[in-house]
């Protein structure tokens, strides 16, 4: 007959299996959420009331309500061009006039000859003209004296210099060709493979081999003067972001082709009269390498929860809420439907969603207004949300689960995420550095890995360029063709700058 002990024994065996099927019954429903359910964030709303405060505009509209008629809000005026012809207004216009033949022009009553009387537009559409690829010949012009050539034993002689390439040595790469090689894989994320496939349709065999050369030495003869330029200007602010990402790169001393490396990405805030958006490779991801790049910077870093970030000198470092409230959505992703309302879960993320509400009732006031604000209403919702967090953290009895991590993300993280109720310039999240870092991560997705960290080293310089150039209203192919066309020439990069004057009227 089995003892008490023997019982006790058993039900806590039987309280740990059950414990630990609900942990993977949470990571497959996560798992399979991830996969194939919706990747939005946006909060559903369960239960009515609770969400209700903080969501009145989705609660209150009725889709079956008319819209009111143009003429009853407002006085008559001429109608302003839509959408699509804004989109169009900086394309070309090409007309083509259909007439009648000649034997319809007949008038069906009098039989008399039928003129042109007008024109309609039937419909627009965009035409394509597909890419054109020629061979620039660069000619040079010998000169000399024809004076000296009759009387002289010595006839001078001068010719003039053609522009220097824009590689060196190179027989066939131009400033458009490059430009258009590094737009396609930096910003449309086409790998140089699928770029040799194309041009080998249309009769022009480019080997990625070369192709990766010139993104190799474009980045260290030309863009690496840019990107130490821009962060010296990063550097002048008083509001940064920062954000890592993991990438693989086969050929690098002392580690294995499958272990993780890291792009670290830095820009300016909301403020920053002059955005810069850098990126930068580190085969780790040690506090070192943000400690070593921000040396200098003094103010506030916007960042996730990642240790390396908090004992940086002189840098006070500031929480992402957004990434408080996933920590909830997650686990709510977990759970059934019918009892989401009354997890804790719920609770914390009616928290979170009442600070981005409140949030976004202060997007038009000055900065000092902003803090005032915060303090009067948003601190006291987020005291009061650290304070339900440490009570349910305390009767938590799986610190495993879903939720029990979400709480202790939130107890830990604390006195950064409180850091953002410290001036009213400041944001609630970090969404401006992973917006950033998102065609990063886009393009890894297609390209996969670097081969070896010089590849690395010029995609990070590249990435930089094209992000900064975004940030400033650029068109990253113009900005990249005019660096491409200037620099080879000696062209200071101090006059190159994405908010310089010349590319600011060249580049939009």
């Amino acid at each position: 007959m089995k003892s008490d002990a023997d019982f006790a024994e058993l039900e806590a065996e039987n309280t740990y299996l059950r414990q630990k099927v609900q942990l993977l019954e949470e990571q497959l429903r996560l798992a399979r959420h991830q996969r194939f359910g919706a990747s939005s964030e946006r909060t559903k709303l369960i239960g009515g009331e609770q969400l209700g405060l903080f969501n009145e505009a989705e609660e209150v509209a009725d889709p079956s309500l008319p819209e009111p008629d143009i003429e009853q809000t407002m006085p008559r005026h001429k109608k302003q061009k839509g959408k699509r012809d804004k989109d169009f207004s900086g394309l070309p216009i090409e007309q083509i006039i259909y007439d009648l033949p000649e034997n319809e022009r007949v008038c069906p009553d009098c039989g008399g000859p039928m003129h042109a009387c007008g024109h309609k537009v039937a419909r627009r559409e965009l035409t394509v003209i597909p890419a054109q690829y020629k061979v620039t010949e660069h000619v040079e012009t010998a000169y000399s004296c024809r004076h000296c050539e009759q009387n002289s034993d010595k006839t001078p002689m001068k010719t003039s210099k053609a522009p220097a390439p824009v590689i060196k040595n190179s027989g066939i790469c131009s400033p458009t060709l490059l430009a258009q090689v590094l737009y396609n894989k930096y910003v449309l994320a086409l790998p140089l493979y699928r770029q040799e496939a194309d041009l080998k349709h249309m009769g022009i065999h480019v080997s990625r081999q070369n192709m990766a050369n010139w993104a190799v030495y474009s980045s260290e003869h030309y863009f690496s003067k840019i990107f130490d330029c821009l962060r010296v200007e990063l550097l002048k602010n008083d509001i940064l972001h920062a954000d890592e990402t993991s990438v693989q790169v086969l050929r690098e001393d002392g580690k294995l082709a499958a272990s993780k490396s890291y792009m670290w990405l830095y820009r300016t805030g909301i403020t920053a009269e002059r955005p810069a958006v850098l990126f930068e490779y580190q085969p780790s991801r040690a506090a070192d390498h943000p400690r070593r790049f921000l040396a200098g910077f003094r103010g506030y870093l916007h960042t996730d929860g990642y240790a390396g970030y908090h004992d940086l000198d002189n840098v006070t470092a500031v929480g992402c809420w957004t990434h408080m409230r996933r920590k909830f959505t997650d686990v709510l992703k977990t759970l059934d439907d019918d009892i989401r309302r009354d997890s804790p879960a719920q609770t914390g993320l009616d928290y979170c969603n009442r600070l981005f509400a409140l949030e976004s009732n202060y997007e038009n006031l000055t900065a000092e207004d902003r803090h005032k604000r915060r303090d009067e209403l948003s601190k006291l919702v987020a005291d009061a949300f650290f304070a339900w967090a440490k009570e349910e953290f305390d009767k938590c009895r799986l610190p495993e689960s879903a939720l029990g991590k979400a709480l202790t993300y939130a107890c830990n993280q604390k006195p950064w995420l409180m850091s953002v109720f410290l001036d009213g310039q400041l944001e609630l999240s970090n969404n401006r550095a992973e917006n950033a870092i998102r065609p990063f991560t886009l393009g890894r997705k297609n390209w996969l890995f670097s081969n070896t960290p010089a590849g690395a080293n010029a995609s990070a310089t590249v990435y930089s360029i094209i992000e900064t150039a975004k940030a400033n209203g650029l068109k990253p192919y113009e900005y990249i063709n005019f660096l491409l066309e200037r620099l080879p020439q000696g062209m200071a990069s101090e006059d190159c700058l994405p908010w310089g004057e010349e590319a600011q009227r060249c580049c939009k």
